[in-house]
């Protein structure tokens, strides 16, 4: 019974993580695009920002990892013969590149607080998608565990990623384009 408790709440706490690690993300790009804004708006939207960061890192994003790993523990205490297998170390080896990424995100943080971040919002909205990168591959391993279909989840990554770093450039496109035509729809003096 200990172990669905375990794996419960190791789920939980993967939840909880990825929440925060994907919206503590987008929290840098606006925090990064605010540099855009005139003032008084730039300096307020910055603090708030930081507050925001601050909290979500601090209150959910590292209990929600703290609970992960610890589960996690408990999970292969209760099952220790695990370790042995091929798909528990590679699944080791992409959450402990998730735990680099959180602690990363931790130390950006900080740099945009001292104003010390060179990252643009279209850099941090790359590097958000670093997670979902590491979220797919877990959850394929957790799943199918010795029985992955190796090639399929390989190339279905990859091509994930080609999608996303699209979708990226696109957006970006369309951005400047929008902000192109703003500024030719503002009457000239």
């Amino acid at each position: 019974m200990a172990y669905f408790w375990f794996k419960s709440f190791h789920l939980i706490g993967i939840v909880v993580w990825f929440a925060g690690l994907f919206y503590l993300v987008r929290l840098f790009v606006y925090h990064a695009e605010a540099e855009e804004q005139p003032e008084p708006a730039r300096t307020i939207l910055k603090e708030q920002y930081q507050i925001m960061e601050k909290r979500l890192y601090n209150l959910i994003t590292t209990p929600g990892m703290f609970v992960t790993v610890i589960m996690a523990i408990a999970l292969v205490w209760t099952e220790p013969h695990v370790l042995k297998d091929m798909w528990l170390q590679i699944k080791l080896i992409c959450v402990s590149l998730l735990i680099a990424y959180h602690f990363y995100c931790g130390w950006t943080m900080k740099k945009l607080e001292k104003n010390e971040s060179g990252w643009t919002g279209q850099q941090f909205r790359a590097l958000n998608e670093a997670p979902t990168v590491l979220l797919v591959a877990i959850v394929l391993l957790a799943v199918f565990k010795n029985n992955i279909p190796v090639f399929s989840s390989v190339y279905g990554i990859i091509a994930m990623i080609f999608v996303m770093a699209a979708t990226i450039h696109f957006y970006a496109k369309k951005r400047l384009n929008d902000k192109q035509k703003n500024l030719e729809s503002v009457p000239q003096e």
